[in-house]
């Protein structure tokens, strides 16, 4: 029996979830990136962080951060090279509880409420 799945730790859900081309080819071919997926790239690709980084942020291992990553990316391609829709939902995935004795992140997130008090 597989071991279940750990929900990863997100700060935040996406602000956007469609992304359509300006020219799509088949508007039907939509490639469905998963909430955890979208937050590695966004933890890694645009904020900077490396792997490790990003997993004690999320709450996973190196490892699991690498295998997400890896399929997020791929993901991406396809939808860029053929032209594809690309949705976020879904995922194994648990939401930062925004208050901040309770912030799920060792490090602070993009919450008000989970960064230090000015």
């Amino acid at each position: 029996m597989p071991r279940p799945r750990k929900c990863r730790r997100i700060c935040s859900l996406p602000r956007y979830n469609l992304f359509t081309p300006a020219n799509p080819r088949d508007a039907n071919f939509t490639v469905t990136l998963t909430v955890d997926e979208f937050e590695t790239i966004r933890l890694i690709d645009h904020e900077g962080l490396l792997q490790e980084e990003c997993g004690k942020k999320m709450q996973i291992a190196r490892t699991t951060v690498q295998l997400i990553y890896s399929t997020a990316r791929r993901k991406l391609a396809e939808a860029l090279v053929n032209g594809a829709n690309i949705e976020i939902k879904g995922g194994d995935y648990q939401l930062c509880s925004q208050e901040p004795d309770q912030c799920c992140c060792p490090t602070p997130c993009s919450h008000r409420a989970c960064l230090p008090p000015a």
